[in-house]
């Protein structure tokens, strides 16, 4: 390409020369992958929407609390000492996410993200039905503010802030619940200052987002686009412009055989429906999100002028340069390798993980205490139950002949669900099975004659 033809990499599609904001007016899209589109976006809003309310055993299916720090994933109680657990399943889902763009680019992006099922498939929607499409809000916004203009405005903002606040507090409901979120709803705000504090500021976030900062979260904010220039490989599945078949684009019917046409008639319209501004025949950029509007308005194009319908598609730059498909890489084995290791990894932790866990240690600062045929050493002991289910006569048991165990404080162990339980024990071993200043063993939390959980440390005693 010529310096000229190049010009696109050196600036975005919604900057101006002067730094300032060029506002979009995308072209309403149809054709069958836009049908796709929105049905895959019925399903996944649904599941958004209705997930919060979803309760397996009295638990919500997906919780993330922070404040409590509380975490439930598939109704299963995570607690902060399972964030090993978190950690690795973030790398995970790292890894997948680079696997999946390796093989088929953006796809995340045109029709599972939730910024573009919002923007493109709700809020734009909302506004080819009030404002009309691109040429009407076009002349709508240059136009006078007249009575019109007026009632569409504050009809169209009225809704985009009440759709705002509905997804803010979904987004509560998997942070906070949905019976404190519906508490917040219905109780008077005194009660729940801070929780209608967190709605409001959450319901003006994105209102902002998608009424004024919109495409920008694609391109200026989510680092994703910019992960492609060290993800995509030429044999990774991206929407893509069939450059040997299309150019030179011109007018058909000036064709000659000296002066040969491609397909592309240069009509625009892929540049006129895309959400972002990009022209897709300049090549992959990190401003496309791959929603696939373009690939739906060139097939009406290409059918209407007769020619074969696919000049823009989803499609490799190795199959449209050598006619090769090649989706498994010496790369993506690599990348498929590693996640199939942490995925086992991951999988191992889960099964092995305990539904209760105890942290015993010996009380720091505190010397052995010698009661005649017993030493003393004191412990502290923390107790979390990561179940729904109540543990109500917990006992500590020591594996050493002899030793018993006194607990500091009166009652037993009862562990309340998803409870803590924090306390200190005297633990006494006798004299003569000490053999040295410093002895390992192992105490268990038991209940009903099962070991729930055990743990090794240390027990001082006298120098031999």
């Amino acid at each position: 390409m010529s310096k000229a033809e190049q010009d696109f990499r050196d600036h975005l599609t919604t900057v101006d020369e002067k730094g300032g904001r060029i506002w979009l007016y995308p072209k309403k899209p149809s054709g069958k992958l836009y049908r796709y589109r929105t049905y895959v976006s019925w399903i996944l809003l649904a599941i958004l929407f209705l997930t919060p309310y979803v309760r397996i055993d009295g638990e919500p299916l997906f919780l993330f609390n922070i404040v409590e720090r509380k975490f439930i994933l598939f109704s299963i109680v995570f607690a902060p000492q399972d964030m090993h657990l978190f950690a690795l399943a973030m790398i995970i889902l790292m890894v997948f996410i680079v696997l999946f763009t390796v093989v088929f680019g953006r796809l995340f992006c045109g029709w599972v993200c939730p910024q573009t099922i919002f923007m493109e498939m709700v809020f734009r929607k909302i506004e080819y039905l009030i404002e009309g499409d691109a040429n009407s809000q076009k002349r709508l916004n240059k136009g006078p503010w007249d009575s019109a203009k007026i009632r569409k405005k504050l009809l169209k903002h009225a809704i985009f802030f009440l759709i705002a606040v509905l997804i803010a507090n979904t987004f509560l409901m998997y942070i906070l619940g949905s019976d404190q979120v519906l508490q917040i709803i219905s109780e008077p705000v005194s009660q729940h200052a801070q929780g209608f504090v967190a709605m409001i500021i959450f319901s003006l976030v994105f209102y902002a987002v998608f009424a004024f900062f919109r495409e920008q979260v694609c391109i200026a904010v989510c680092p994703y686009g910019r992960l492609q220039s060290v993800l995509l490989v030429k044999e990774s599945i991206v929407v893509l412009y069939d450059w040997i078949r299309g150019e030179p684009r011109g007018n058909p019917k000036k064709a000659s055989a000296d002066s040969p046409m491609g397909d592309c008639i240069d009509c625009n319209l892929c540049v006129k429906v895309c959400p972002t501004g990009i022209d897709i025949r300049n090549g992959t950029q990190l401003e496309c999100v791959n929603c696939t509007a373009c690939i739906d308005a060139c097939d009406e194009v290409m059918t209407k002028i007769g020619k074969p319908v696919g000049l823009i598609r989803y499609d490799s730059e190795a199959n449209v340069e050598v006619g090769t498909k090649k989706l498994i890489t010496p790369r993506v084995l690599g990348y498929a390798a590693v996640l199939l290791v942490l995925i086992s990894l991951q999988s191992f932790l889960l099964v092995t993980r305990s539904d209760l866990e105890a942290t015993i240690l010996r009380t720091p600062g505190v010397l052995f205490q010698d009661k005649g045929d017993h030493i003393s050493n004191l412990y502290n002991y923390h107790l979390t139950n990561k179940t729904n289910d109540a543990y109500p006569a917990l006992r500590f048991e020591v594996d050493m002949e002899g030793a018993y165990i006194e607990l500091v404080g009166d009652g037993g162990l009862q562990l309340a669900p998803s409870g803590l339980l924090k306390g200190s024990f005297f633990l006494n071993v006798p004299k003569e099975t000490l053999k040295s200043r410093k002895t390992m063993l192992k105490i268990h939390v038991v209940m009903d004659g099962e070991i729930l959980d055990s743990q090794k440390t240390s027990f001082l005693g006298p120098v031999k």
